[in-house]
């Protein structure tokens, strides 16, 4: 009788959830005693594994955080080549932010990222993290957009795309503080300086 083959979409589900595992318990320890004072250890031990098996799914406690964009640059990227080309470079900017809220694996208003977020702020070293991968996504939405629209400068290209992003930043903020939902608060304020960069435009 021949073995039974293993089954790879058994195996990698398993992989999922103790993968998922490890970030609930992060996150909770996280939440409970800060970024820094957390040990891989400790996030381990929360979580019923070894410490080699945390490191086989994430390669550094802040990883955990910070899970892998490339899915989500691509989805901004490819909606700012898919722009025609009379659309205005800023409503091409806010589609590609709306775009890339609708990106899988990120649900920005669940209460998970609410948490992931409240976690990163509250961390100076999570916080220059945030940033640094924030302005590595500008710097490629820029080059995107430019990329569509040759007569864009690059400083305009930084300009305008820093601009949405940083009242993205800034509602995020805003509703983490008031206690405002997340992803609503996002759309109204890229709806809110879309309106006032085209009164100024015009």
């Amino acid at each position: 009788m021949a073995a039974e083959q293993p089954d790879p979409g058994r195996r990698e589900r398993k992989k999922q959830r103790t993968r998922e595992s490890i970030q609930d318990a992060a996150y909770r320890l996280f939440a409970a005693h800060g970024f820094e004072q957390t040990t891989v250890n400790e996030i381990a031990a929360e979580a019923d594994v070894s410490p080699g098996t945390f490191f086989n799914h994430f390669p550094a406690k802040e990883s955990v955080l910070f899970n892998d964009r490339t899915a989500l640059i691509e989805q901004g990227t490819r909606t700012i080549a898919a722009r025609e080309p009379a659309e205005p470079p800023i409503e091409a900017l806010v589609r590609v932010v709306l775009a890339m809220l609708d990106a899988p694996g990120l649900d920005a208003g669940s209460d998970r990222e609410r948490l992931r977020l409240e976690i990163v702020m509250d961390s100076p070293v999570l916080r220059g993290l945030m940033f640094q991968r924030m302005f590595d996504i500008q710097d490629q939405l820029a080059e995107a957009l430019r990329a569509t629209d040759p007569g864009l400068g690059e400083l305009e290209a930084a300009a305008l795309v820093g601009a949405v992003m940083g009242a993205g930043s800034a509602a995020v903020q805003t509703a983490l503080q008031s206690g405002l939902p997340l992803e609503e608060s996002l759309r109204r304020a890229l709806g809110h300086i879309t309106r006032h960069l085209q009164a100024a435009a015009g």
